[in-house]
């Protein structure tokens, strides 16, 4: 139930629908949690073993990881699903942020370069990253697991929109 005039509001689709990325970006950021909880797993019980630590000591250690983790698991995708980003005429808003949200307004026309990145686990998981820089640092902003082919089709799409609309200034 929204609220009018209420904080949902500022976060509301402008105008044209929201954009969301993609799943897979939930699945890259599960497998990284797994990857750390497992490296976190392994010391604990080299700590245990080589420190002698009491059973109580070493399965409190436990716990504590696995309640991080679960915790993590559920915050993953809590947070994947509310990035996304909508394309207008003159500019790309993007959002993101379940419990600190975050709106960002890039006019085209003041983009300067578009980056896209995919490390090893994002050509893994078939996502990436595209970052849209400007003339000011605070206003740079990303959008990370779009797919290959909507990562290509943004970046060209940004690019074109930002030098037609660089052209007039």
């Amino acid at each position: 139930m929204t609220r009018l005039g209420g904080v949902d509001d500022l976060f509301a689709p402008p105008g044209n629908p929201w954009q969301p990325v993609s799943p897979a970006l939930r699945h890259l950021r599960r497998t990284v949690l797994l990857i750390w909880s497992a490296l976190g797993l392994l010391a604990i019980v080299v700590a245990a073993t080589v420190f002698a630590l009491p059973l109580l000591v070493t399965v409190a250690l436990l716990v504590v990881l696995l309640s991080v983790c679960a915790m993590a698991w559920l915050l993953i995708g809590r947070n994947v699903r509310f990035w996304a980003y909508a394309e207008r005429e003159e500019d790309l808003y993007i959002k993101h942020g379940a419990l600190f949200r975050e709106l960002v307004a890039v006019p085209y026309g003041r983009m300067q370069y578009v980056d896209v990145t995919a490390g090893p686990l994002e050509q893994l998981f078939k996502v990436s990253t595209v970052h849209l820089h400007t003339a000011s640092p605070g206003t740079s902003a990303r959008i990370p697991g779009l797919p290959r082919e909507e990562a290509a089709r943004l970046r060209d799409r940004l690019t074109s929109l930002g030098n037609a609309q660089a052209a007039g200034l």
